[in-house]
């Protein structure tokens, strides 16, 4: 069996995905490779299926995921793969395929097939899926089943998966003992495996038999990322006892993973209110020793049905600021369908930028260069200037070629003959020649 990125890492080669990895990120390779062999840094990937390489983790930019899947109301694989190409297509660096609806083998294979990104799923939702399919309850699913599941979806190509192996027996009785929830368990997943726990009276064999999962996933070079199915559904919630034992749980599993040569990611909630995103970050990144954090969001109200896009895009941005390293997108359909293509194309765009404000603050370096630069066309008036610096050129270029000036085509119909900078640049013309900031 090939060695991992771990496993090389540890062994002091930089391999060529690091090298890569550096190249982009504008960071030594060096420092790509002892980031990987201290588990700060992973890179979604499968031994079965080239894709792209996206290094996520410590002094990386903040990477963006965006999820597709059917459900059991609308399960077409057509439409999944278009949202699939849109968001890549859009800039998402990584996907997520949760299908629970239809023909799920067939649906992830030609997900896998449109698209070079990688590409990440649930196995709980096929497991418990084909339980209720085959036994005619899910709650019959057994172990083997379940591990199978996972070893199938990995040899089809699958880059990372999340696994809820940080729900456990001790977990639940926290949610028991403190009167359940305000909003309930919204994982689909965690849900489905709570109630398989206690209509079982058994311990998750994902929790029981982690060495196993990890063992799996490594043989494919796959990431495990730590699912996080006691996430908090409502801001009420954040920081309740539930939440904080299944990410103390999943801290500790992230460093027993990579001792075992698993490239290892935490998921966290959720939502969360403003004022605890940077202690959620802390929280999460002390107790696993910087293992690379994706979030889920966050959502920090429970009011923006409609507008939950530009809620996560608060939250993300903050989280991008204080430490997350992958960020989920939302879509305006959360929380009320499933989302179609525009959906997902709007969604993946305003967590870029939601990620761009974030990094502006934790890689300034890297970051703010590009904003100066537009600052300067702005003020120039250099409109090409302007559209290489948009993160969104061609939505840019579509506003403004809608709405032309009708006469001095330097300016722009907002303030029309008012334009402040033509007026001002007038004025410091001399300055702006003399000075150091042309």
């Amino acid at each position: 069996m090939e060695k991992t990125q771990v496993q090389w890492a540890v062994e002091g080669r930089v391999t060529p995905v690091m090298e890569e990895i550096a190249a982009k990120e504008g960071v030594a390779a060096s420092e790509i490779r002892e980031h990987f062999a201290q588990g700060r840094i992973v890179c979604p990937q499968n031994a079965n299926r080239p894709c792209r390489n996206v290094g996520i983790g410590m002094g990386l930019s903040t990477k963006i995921n965006a999820s597709i899947g059917t459900s059991t109301d609308i399960s077409n694989i057509d439409f999944e793969v278009a949202k699939a190409k849109a968001a890549q297509e859009a800039g998402a660096d990584t996907l997520m395929e949760l299908s629970v609806g239809g023909d799920l083998d067939k649906v992830r294979r030609e997900v896998l097939a449109a698209v070079d990104l990688p590409v990440g799923n649930v196995p709980l939702y096929q497991a418990f899926c084909e339980a209720a399919e085959k036994y005619g309850d899910p709650n019959k699913l057994d172990s083997d089943m379940l591990f199978d599941i996972i070893e199938r979806q990995c040899a089809d190509g699958i880059s990372f998966m999340a696994v809820h192996c940080g729900i456990n027996l001790y977990t639940i009785e926290r949610l028991e003992k403190q009167g359940y929830r305000y909003g309930g368990l919204v994982s689909k997943g965690g849900a489905s495996m709570v109630a398989w726990m206690k209509t079982n009276k058994r311990e998750n064999p994902l929790y029981e038999e982690f060495d196993r999962v990890a063992a799996i996933l490594k043989k494919y070079d796959v990431v495990l990322s730590l699912g996080n199915g006691l996430r908090a559904g409502a801001v009420a919630d954040s920081f309740d006892r539930a939440m904080v034992q299944e990410l103390l749980t999943n801290c500790e599993l992230a460093e027993l993973g990579r001792k075992m040569g698993c490239q290892m990611m935490v998921e966290g909630p959720g939502h969360v209110p403003m004022d605890e995103i940077e202690a959620n970050i802390i929280l999460q990144k002390r107790m696993s020793n910087n293992a690379p954090y994706y979030m889920l969001g966050p959502l920090p109200t429970d009011a923006g049905a409609g507008y939950d896009h530009v809620v996560a895009a608060i939250g993300a941005s903050q989280s991008a600021r204080y430490g997350a390293d992958l960020i989920c997108y939302i879509t305006p359909a959360e929380h009320l369908a499933l989302p179609n293509v525009d959906d997902v194309v709007e969604g993946v765009k305003v967590a870029r930028l939601a990620a761009h404000i974030g990094d502006m603050g934790k890689l300034p370096e890297k970051t703010r260069m590009r904003d100066m630069d537009m600052s300067r066309a702005r003020r120039d008036m250099d409109w090409e200037g302007q559209f290489a610096n948009a993160l969104f050129p061609e939505d840019a270029r579509k506003i403004r070629d809608d709405r032309s000036p009708s006469c001095d085509d330097k300016v722009c119909t907002m303030c029309g003959e008012f334009c402040a900078n033509r007026a001002s640049g007038k004025l410091f013309n001399e300055a702006l020649s003399a000075g150091v900031k042309g």
